[in-house]
């Protein structure tokens, strides 16, 4: 669904894609020029988006692809090491971190998620 439009933002996704502590939407993007892997998710009705990279040690989160969440369901969880982060800010609540995840913003329209690029945060080009 990527589309680049001209106000800064990326069509991402359907709002009905991201399910409340559900599975993630994977997307890739730029970030400070180097191509990251980033996903967004909903938790308590809000839709967020991070760089799939735990502040611990830089490697991708997921323990199955596009998933993100502990088994209850309210936190963000590194499978490699454990980092649990709070899914509504990225901020490291416990586990072995150093600051927490890098927040990309999004916004919500018309049945549409689209995030935000950012001086360091661009599309990837072809």
């Amino acid at each position: 669904m990527a589309d680049f439009s001209v106000d800064g933002k990326i069509a991402l996704c359907h709002s009905a894609d991201l399910k409340d502590s559900g599975d993630a939407v994977p997307f890739d993007v730029s970030y400070q020029g180097q191509t990251s892997r980033a996903f967004a998710i909903r938790f308590e009705g809000q839709s967020h988006a991070y760089l799939n990279r735990c502040a611990h040690i830089p490697m991708e989160m997921d323990y199955q692809p596009n998933r993100f969440f502990d088994s209850d369901g309210q936190w963000l969880i590194c499978a490699t090491h454990g980092a649990l982060y709070d899914p509504a800010t990225g901020a490291c609540v416990g586990g072995p971190c150093r600051g927490g995840l890098v927040k990309i913003t999004l916004d919500e329209q018309d049945g549409v998620v689209r995030w935000h690029t950012a001086h360091n945060l661009k599309p990837i080009e072809f």
